[in-house]
């Protein structure tokens, strides 16, 4: 999602619990997330170009179901209009591209609000495969052990192949207190394990910071929401006003969510009016949105830590950082959400959020399934997280106190 443009959303269609961020178009100049609401569906047919839908061919299976099907009990019209709508809008074969029903909506919704319930955890479908993209911070996913890159092979003993993420985020789903048992292929382990989590509200700070040393500041992005602007001020004043030598910016696990917060964020680093990320929409040109040249910190020696986790508006932050050399990447690769996405409200409360743009850093990189390499690459291991050891902020320390 975008900041002072608040025209670009970006949202990596991540599951919290149920869903998370990545990059959307969001409400503002613009209004991409927009309001379908007493637009008569046959006008968005009538008006386009190309092969209408041959919803007869709907009415027909529903007219046999109706008058045949053994247990017209079990036939929920509403459930299975939903359920068209989404087996057709996932066969475009756009993992950021889905229907949502009311329910879903209002849950997605709520994630953008930091209202979530469940285990803490941004999932993403890839390649047909569950995939933790980021254990959310202080949530029971990292209590349990979960970490970015685990594959979910089954839920509750039963196998997420060729299961849809909507399907999957409702099975791990649940109320506070319960609890959802997840098979677990981790890269560097030979076999599949299970671990046992107990779903909780989770509560999530959008910034945190604390000193590492007397000067050096530890600031953790952990999402670009609406308070995201207003908490890392105020890590701004702090650091300033405590006279702070250096910064550690960390995004690791934080999967994205409005792209203009991530520009606002680099708006008090970039020193100048410079290009933050470059915007490609289909037969548009370029969109150049740029910072504010209104830097509060445009000289502070910076360090960025990265992760497998870090999607989307993170990596907007860290490549532009990187492009113009204003700090050192530390950590390891990033998750590659180079695409941005819109979402259609539509009257009935249910939405469709699709992919209207890629977005490229200032020197004109595209990240989509490539994600930015760290300028220092430094891993987290098994053994570090059994021990409370973080090497990649250690080395961030290091790299501070001796530059």
């Amino acid at each position: 999602m975008v900041g002072i443009h608040r025209k670009y959303l970006g949202y990596l269609f991540v599951a919290i619990f149920a869903f998370g961020f990545g990059a959307l178009i969001a409400p503002g100049q613009n209004e991409k997330i927009s309001e379908a609401n007493g637009v008569p569906f046959e006008d968005f047919l009538d008006n386009r170009d190309g092969p209408k839908l041959s919803v007869p061919v709907l009415d027909a299976v529903w007219g046999i179901l109706k008058e045949s099907y053994y247990k017209p009990a079990g036939l929920d019209f509403q459930q299975m209009s939903y359920g068209a709508a989404r087996g057709f809008v996932s066969e475009i074969d756009d993992p950021y591209t889905v229907y949502m029903d009311p329910i879903e909506s209002k849950e997605f919704a709520d994630g953008l609000d930091g209202k979530l319930e469940g285990i803490g955890a941004e999932l993403e479908m890839k390649e047909n495969q569950l995939i933790i993209v980021a254990p959310l911070k202080n949530s029971p996913a990292i209590a349990a052990g979960l970490r970015p890159g685990d594959i979910i092979v089954a839920i509750d003993g039963e196998s997420t192949q060729d299961v849809g993420l909507f399907e999957a985020v409702t099975k791990i789903r649940g109320p506070k207190g319960t609890q959802v048992i997840l098979t677990i292929v981790r890269e560097g382990r030979d076999e599949a394990f299970d671990v046992a989590i107990t779903r909780d509200s989770i509560t999530l700070e959008s910034v945190t910071v604390e000193p590492v040393t007397d000067t050096i500041y530890h600031v953790s992005l952990n999402q670009f929401n609406d308070t995201t602007r207003r908490e890392f001020g105020n890590a701004i004043e702090q650091i300033l006003l405590e006279r702070g030598s250096g910064m550690i910016l960390d995004v690791r696990g934080n999967g994205g969510g409005f792209l203009d917060i991530s520009i606002d964020i680099l708006s008090e680093l970039l020193e100048g009016e410079k290009i933050a990320v470059i915007v490609r929409e289909r037969g548009k040109e370029d969109d150049f949105l740029k910072t504010s040249g209104n830097a509060r910190l445009p000289d502070l020696p910076l360090v960025v830590l990265v992760d497998k986790g870090s999607a989307s508006a993170s990596e907007i932050v860290a490549g532009a950082l990187q492009d113009y050399k204003r700090g050192i990447l530390i950590g390891t690769q990033t998750f590659g959400k180079g695409t941005v996405q819109e979402i259609k409200r539509l009257q009935d409360g249910s939405s469709l959020r699709f992919t209207v743009a890629e977005w490229f850093t200032p020197k004109d990189r595209s990240i989509e399934e490539l994600g930015i390499m760290p300028d220092i690459e430094v891993e987290f291991t098994e053994e570090d997280l059994k021990v409370e050891r973080d090497p990649q902020l250690e080395a961030a320390v290091e790299y501070l106190q001796n530059r």
